[in-house]
């Protein structure tokens, strides 16, 4: 299950509900990104995300689709929120369940990596000073390629 929302989630919560749901399943692993601080020696107070809602949801619906077919899953639930966040809070929660931890642990990480470089969102760094629209990092992009030779 995927959303994109500008409300905030329980990890808990999303945690319990996929429990109740892989009942069969040996591993749940989940992820949740934060919005940091800081980045690029700026102080950061918020980001703002923007995006193409269209092609949000169908490009993450497609990274799901590929990660079920490299493994053996059971649940998969994504949530990304867009809008102004503040620094500290929430941003993302990638949660997978599969019998055996190896693939919820890959799978979790497979679509966290390229929910960073295939997702259609637009990033706004806020600052005390300015404000800027972010690139996409070189980083993040070289680890999407670590999944062709698997």
């Amino acid at each position: 299950m995927i959303s994109i929302q500008t409300e905030d989630f329980s990890q808990g919560d999303e945690y319990e509900g996929m429990r109740a749901r892989a009942l069969s399943d040996g591993a749940i692993v989940t992820f949740t990104g934060i919005v940091r601080d800081f980045n690029a020696n700026t102080d950061v107070v918020a980001i703002e995300l923007e995006h193409y809602p269209e092609m949000t949801e169908k490009s993450l619906d497609a990274i799901c689709k590929q990660a079920r077919d490299k493994w053996p899953l059971g649940e998969i639930r994504v949530i990304h929120r867009i809008g102004k966040i503040l620094a500290h809070e929430q941003i993302v929660f990638v949660g997978v369940s599969a019998k055996h931890r190896k693939a919820a642990f890959d799978a979790c990480q497979f679509i966290m990596d390229f929910l960073k470089n295939d997702v259609p969102l637009w990033k706004k760094e806020i600052s005390p000073k300015n404000s800027i629209w972010v690139a996409a990092k070189a980083s993040d992009k070289a680890s999407t390629h670590r999944w062709s030779s698997k």
